[in-house]
């Protein structure tokens, strides 16, 4: 009888233990073990909790950033002195095939529709711009412009000679400047990636309404979520 007892008493601990583990297994959480993470988020982001400023070349907040000549979708020649009246400028690094950079177009579209009037204008750069690379062409940018109807410039940054200078480091990443071009915000467009309709914070509505209301934009930096700029060098 005792036998038997330990026997049940044995079994029951193996079954519990097996269950737990499996239960472990499916609930653990992470990267894959060969640390590639694939395709667009699951859901929302904090930003907030990211690197710090520090890992970061290029301009920091408070730095004054310096006007530059970049070829646009139209042909013509933009510099951000060609915008009148100008309060502050949304300029922001992206492209044309990142998963990221497509989720957020429309959201640059209404950002610029709702504060171009109020005098910040959407200022977007294409670091990736790649003669050999057919989808990041300077072609594929002006046919991209074209189907969205992007009522903003489009830039590319041909040997990405401004990318540096600002160390934009995913797309897209929003730097966020005003009337003297001082960086006043720096990171994300806002906390859902995946679906603007679960957005719960709007970090450059935000920044931008601090500008208005004579104040600095708290948080003035986030972690951008997006697609690693493919630098040449």
């Amino acid at each position: 009888m005792k036998k038997s007892n330990l026997f049940l008493i044995a079994a029951l601990l193996v079954c519990s233990f097996m269950t737990i583990s499996n239960v472990n297994a499916q609930d653990r959480k992470g990267r894959p073990a060969n640390g590639e993470h694939k395709g667009p988020p699951s859901g929302g982001h904090n930003p907030e909790q990211s690197e710090s400023l520090s890992e970061m070349t290029g301009y920091k907040i408070g730095d004054k950033a310096t006007d530059f000549e970049l070829k646009n979708v139209d042909g013509l020649q933009f510099s951000l002195s060609d915008i009148e009246d100008a309060k502050g400028y949304i300029v922001v690094f992206t492209c044309n095939e990142c998963p990221f950079a497509k989720m957020y177009e429309d959201r640059l579209i209404s950002l610029h529709q709702e504060y171009a009037p109020k005098g910040y204008s959407v200022v977007a750069i294409n670091p990736n711009v790649s003669a050999t690379n057919e989808r990041e062409s300077y072609e594929a940018m002006q046919k991209r412009a074209n189907e969205k109807d992007f009522p903003f410039v489009y830039l590319a940054d041909t040997d990405q000679k401004i990318v540096p200078q600002y160390g934009a480091l995913r797309t897209p990443h929003v730097f966020l400047l005003d009337a003297e071009l001082t960086v006043q915000y720096i990171g994300t467009i806002d906390d859902n990636a995946k679906n603007a309709k679960d957005v719960k914070v709007k970090y450059v509505e935000n920044a931008i309404q601090a500008l208005e209301n004579g104040e600095k934009p708290n948080p003035n930096f986030t972690k951008s979520i997006g697609c690693p700029v493919k630098f040449s060098k």
